[in-house]
């Protein structure tokens, strides 16, 4: 065989075309985590919020916007999104909404509006996104509210620990699992964002989910900080997190971005280490997180682009479960049947 030869039959061989043909072979895409009642709400006149302000500072600088959006807005912005999803042949996805003293329930009847005219097209799981807390009595309120509304309880215990001191964020963890067990729906949290070994939030989450008994009903979204930690200590969580049956969720772009800092471990990158948790037994999934909004301004929400980050960024080879990263644990980590 020529030079010519070889070339011309691999062209539609390649490692893209296989994983992509292979996805739509196992049922499509699965964009298992997004924010979709966020996306696309970024103009050239708001970048400077990227630009200046951190994450913890965003969260409260987003309220401006969602005070400003109306149910049609934020129907939109989601159908948008979705869109997005359905053009690349996702099949199924989870996004968090807003539920909240600011966007109350506008952002959560426009994207139940936009569930039922996409309904035929896609899976949509709703989860409510608790930026606000859930220990303020006020974000309690709407908490509570927003979890008879959703079909996942979601979770941000860094906002109760950052807004109401030491141990607050185990008092959030509680309530999610009180009411996940309550309403017997799955429980998906914000953990472990910041790549510092001072994170601790995904053995944290693991043991509420053993001490509240919710095992293989918990997933972590992110878990980036666990490579901030010795091997040793990896190594003794993927076990706990195994025992507790546990799921994860990547989201490779989310915190790319992440700032250079001068604190010392082990090197890395700012990546969720599916190498390491796949190899451990623990199913991870892989969802976009925000599209083109002030978190994460220049993603499109392409999922091909997340993957490949995923893999190049952890040298991860196993292309048999890439592939269920891609589609089968993503409809595990959001409870719809295999």
């Amino acid at each position: 065989m020529t030079n010519k030869d070889i070339l011309l039959a691999s062209r539609d061989q390649s490692l893209k075309a296989f994983l992509m043909k292979s996805i739509q072979k196992n049922g499509g895409w699965v964009n298992a985590h997004m924010h979709a009642d966020r996306a696309f709400t970024i103009t050239r006149d708001s970048f400077d919020v990227y630009q200046k302000q951190t994450l913890m500072q965003k969260w409260d600088t987003l309220d401006r916007i969602k005070a400003s959006m109306s149910e049609d807005d934020y129907y939109r912005h989601f159908s948008m999104a979705v869109e997005r999803m359905i053009e690349q042949g996702v099949t199924a996805m989870g996004s968090f909404i807003d539920i909240d003293p600011i966007a109350q329930e506008r952002a959560i009847r426009g994207a139940l509006k936009a569930r039922e005219i996409y309904q035929k097209d896609i899976t949509i799981k709703l989860v409510n996104q608790t930026l606000k807390g859930v220990i303020d009595n006020e974000a309690r309120y709407w908490f509570d509210k927003g979890a008879d509304l959703v079909d996942i309880i979601g979770g941000l215990p860094r906002r109760d620990e950052r807004d109401h001191g030491e141990g607050m964020g185990l008092v959030h963890l509680d309530v999610l699992m009180q009411t996940g067990k309550k309403l017997n729906k799955m429980v998906h949290v914000h953990v472990d964002q910041f790549n510092s070994q001072a994170e601790v939030e995904t053995e944290q989450l693991t043991d509420k989910t053993i001490e509240h008994g919710m095992h293989g009903k918990v997933v972590a979204i992110h878990s980036i900080s666990i490579t901030a930690h010795s091997l040793e200590y990896r190594q003794k969580l993927y076990k706990k997190m195994k025992e507790a049956q546990m799921m994860v969720i990547a989201c490779p772009f989310a915190w790319i971005d992440s700032p250079r800092r001068e604190d010392h471990g082990p090197t890395r990158n700012s990546l969720t280490p599916v190498d390491e948790l796949s190899q451990a037994g623990i199913p991870v999934a892989i969802g976009t997180d925000n599209i083109s909004d002030y978190m994460l301004p220049f993603s499109t929400g392409n999922m091909w682009e997340e993957l490949k980050l995923l893999m190049t960024g952890c040298r991860y080879t196993d292309l048999d479960n890439v592939i269920n990263v891609a589609t089968k644990n993503g409809r595990l980590v959001l409870g719809i049947d295999n």
